[in-house]
């Protein structure tokens, strides 16, 4: 498919972008066996390793490792990998290609992290998205390979932070610290229940740095008047780094707020004439109307950004997404509640993006299409375990795969969720 195509040179490019723009590019490797074209890859393969294990902490009732991602899956996606099945091969592959896995990955921490809008000025937050994508990387690396270099170097990041990060300013901080705060929590979470070599202070500062920068951040809320996916995206992190910390209270609390979000997120006609207003935020009629873009008829699975464009809805839809995976990991079933809204959305939005034409009545009869990132969790959650026909959400999905990462707050996703039963 064309549009796919296009989709995914975008996305590479845009990785590349962020990457140079803070000199994170680092060279692949270009070791070769004899008899190959210099530059080719050596892909190594996931060797056989005992299956990883989980945990319940006795205090929080909390599944270890359990944050977006559990022992269960891993274990499914190295048995997929070893026996050279796709799309995990390939997934595979492009994670083990990337610069966020090289070992030789230098982290750039600084003490305040400055960010305004659309990070101007950028002050640390480029280094510190795509340091958070580095060390979930490297954490991966290690479930799978069990290489204990990978597991030293998500430590090392994740050391270099928390010995030194203070605070995150500007208009975009609360953004800023959701971002990397989804992507620090998963991969301490992973290196935490998964290795045994993490010196206990540095833990511990790491534990104290997701506790005190970026929790009360991104579980306070955001003015109601900003885009939706920007409290969507802290909520993915306060339940991350909640589930982290062993802390109950601060997950009830994320969840609370989540389902007050995603149903001001995410329209259905039950909800009314007009959409629900952001929690917290009592919006007048007109006021509300301008928030949705001024669309009108509102229609089942419409987000609130729809008519902006769909690279942010797709973030709203993203981390809405990774909340209910987490929740369901550590047993309760936020994806039931929110079925009809999800795959509402997911289907409305997708067969735009496979060209279905752009009725005029629906913002002003243009759309900016480019749904990022692939919606592969939502997909596996209620394609492959609950067995739910989303066809155009199936088409997208597969034809993106395999699924990278952006110094956002996802990464390999098709790696870690596509087809996964677990």
């Amino acid at each position: 498919m064309a549009w796919a195509g296009r989709r995914g040179v975008l996305a590479a490019l845009m990785g590349l972008a962020l990457l140079a723009a803070s000199g994170g590019v680092l060279a692949f490797s270009t070791r070769a066996p004899e008899g190959e074209a210099a530059g080719a890859w050596v892909v190594e393969p996931i060797p056989p390793a005992p299956p990883l294990t989980e945990s319940r902490d006795a205090r929080s009732g909390f599944v270890h490792p359990g944050v977006l991602v559990r022992s269960g899956q891993l274990n499914f996606v190295s048995r997929k990998v070893r026996a050279g099945e796709e799309p995990w091969r390939s997934a595979w592959l492009a994670m083990q290609r990337s610069p966020y896995a090289e070992l030789s990955w230098r982290p750039r921490p600084v003490s305040t992290v400055n960010c305004g809008f659309y990070s101007q000025p950028d002050s640390g937050c480029t280094a510190e998205a795509e340091d958070a994508v580095a060390a979930y990387t490297q954490a991966l690396m290690w479930s799978f390979t069990r290489d204990r270099r990978y597991a030293e170097k998500a430590i090392d990041i994740l050391d270099a932070w928390s010995g030194v990060l203070k605070e995150h300013t500007n208009s975009n901080a609360p953004l800023q610290a959701g971002w990397a705060g989804a992507t620090f929590a998963r991969s301490a979470e992973l290196i935490k229940h998964t290795y045994t070599g993490w010196h206990p202070d540095w833990l511990a500062r790491t534990e104290r740095m997701l506790r005190t920068v970026y929790l009360p951040t991104v579980l306070a809320g955001t003015n109601g008047s900003r885009a939706g996916n920007w409290e969507l995206i802290m909520l993915d992190a306060a339940v991350g780094i909640s589930v982290f910390l062993d802390d109950r209270a601060s997950f009830l609390k994320a969840v609370e707020k989540w389902r007050l979000r995603l149903r001001a997120y995410v329209y259905l006609t039950g909800d009314g004439p007009l959409p629900y207003a952001p929690p917290g935020d009592a919006l007048t009629t007109p006021q509300l109307v301008e928030y949705w873009g001024g669309q009108n008829p509102l229609v089942d699975g419409l987000a609130q950004e729809t008519c902006r464009d769909f690279l942010h809805t797709g973030w709203g839809l993203a981390a809405a997404a990774h909340v209910a995976e987490t929740a369901w990991i550590q047993g309760r079933d936020l994806y039931a509640e929110a079925r009809e809204r999800l795959t509402r959305a997911l289907e409305f939005h997708t067969g735009f993006e496979l060209g279905k034409p752009v009725p005029p009545w629906l913002c002003g009869g243009r759309l900016v299409t480019g749904l990022a990132p692939s919606p592969e969790i939502a997909f596996n959650h209620y394609a492959t375990r609950m067995g739910i026909d989303l066809p155009n959400t199936r088409r997208v999905v597969e034809a993106d795969r395999p699924a990278g990462p952006a110094a956002y707050f996802f990464a390999w996703e098709t790696l870690t969720h596509a087809g996964n039963p677990d």
